[in-house]
């Protein structure tokens, strides 16, 4: 149902389909981090939980709606495009990640021991302006494979799988936004600056290169099993590096594995169940 309500409202352009996904998920992605003007001092407890939600929506959407699709449906039955596409993603991410911290180490003050210039030693002010800075960059980062995953979604045509991995990831998405809000609001920046600025920001990032994403496989059929494969091992990475370490680090193991159990529940039906 949704998927002939979106074809008969915006056709079946792969590109204009990945341009409205992406719009979908950097709103929820806005809606998420303005929840700190209603929720204005979550737990920690809370947001491990919720992290792990997110964990657990991606984990699923990586398997359901990217490999296993690329594999079946776009390679033949050849796994190996899309396991190789699952190893540039995480690759990718990898090499970028040796110069950027953890996503939310503002949330407990640590940086990560392999990040570029661990120890670096800066004035009180120019340190917090930096990492600022540098928050602002992982969490860029870390959308990426979002909206990358999005457009490949719907490059491939198929709004079946499509629109439920644009779901999921705009659900991951609202716990995702809250939870690097408050790390921002940690660091010093204005609740209301920085909402504003999250929309501006994950739109930035989020919306084009779900449009690059759909326009890419379009263009070239041949790279979809190669696209959905790197689109995955992004989301993998970004799940293993940084989500579920930093949910297990504040005592909150068990919310925090409860959260992703129900995340992969909730991706799995609706996998089957708009699939």
């Amino acid at each position: 149902m949704i998927a002939d309500t979106l074809a008969g409202l915006f056709g079946t352009d792969p590109v204009v389909n990945g341009l409205i996904g992406g719009l979908v998920i950097a709103t929820l992605n806005l809606f998420g981090a303005s929840l700190v003007f209603v929720w204005r001092d979550p737990s920690e407890r809370a947001l491990d939980g919720a992290l792990g939600f997110a964990a657990g929506v991606m984990l699923a959407a990586s398997f359901t709606s990217l490999i296993i699709p690329g594999v079946e449906t776009y390679s033949g039955g050849n796994p190996l495009p899309v396991l190789l596409g699952v190893a540039l993603g995480a690759l990718f991410l990898d090499r970028s990640d040796v110069l950027i911290p953890h996503a939310h180490y503002l949330v407990t003050g640590r940086k990560r021991a392999d990040a570029a210039n661990p120890n670096t030693s800066l004035p009180i002010a120019d340190e917090r302006l930096a990492g600022v800075m540098l928050f602002v960059l992982a969490i860029t980062l870390h959308n990426m494979p979002e909206g990358l995953a999005v457009g490949v979604g719907f490059g491939s045509g198929d709004l079946g799988t499509a629109i439920p991995l644009m779901l999921a990831i705009g659900l991951q998405n609202i716990p995702e936004g809250l939870a690097v809000s408050v790390a921002a609001i940690n660091a010093g920046l204005d609740r209301r600056t920085y909402a504003m600025f999250t929309g501006i920001r994950s739109g930035l990032v989020e919306i084009p290169l779900a449009v690059l994403g759909a326009y890419a496989v379009g263009a070239m059929s041949t790279l979809l099993p190669y696209a959905m494969g790197f689109a995955a091992g992004a989301m993998l990475f970004v799940i293993s590096d940084e989500i579920l370490p930093e949910t297990h680090t504040r005592g909150n193991e068990r919310i925090a594995t409860l959260g992703t159990i129900v995340g992969v529940i909730v991706m799995l039906y609706l996998d089957i169940s708009l699939g």
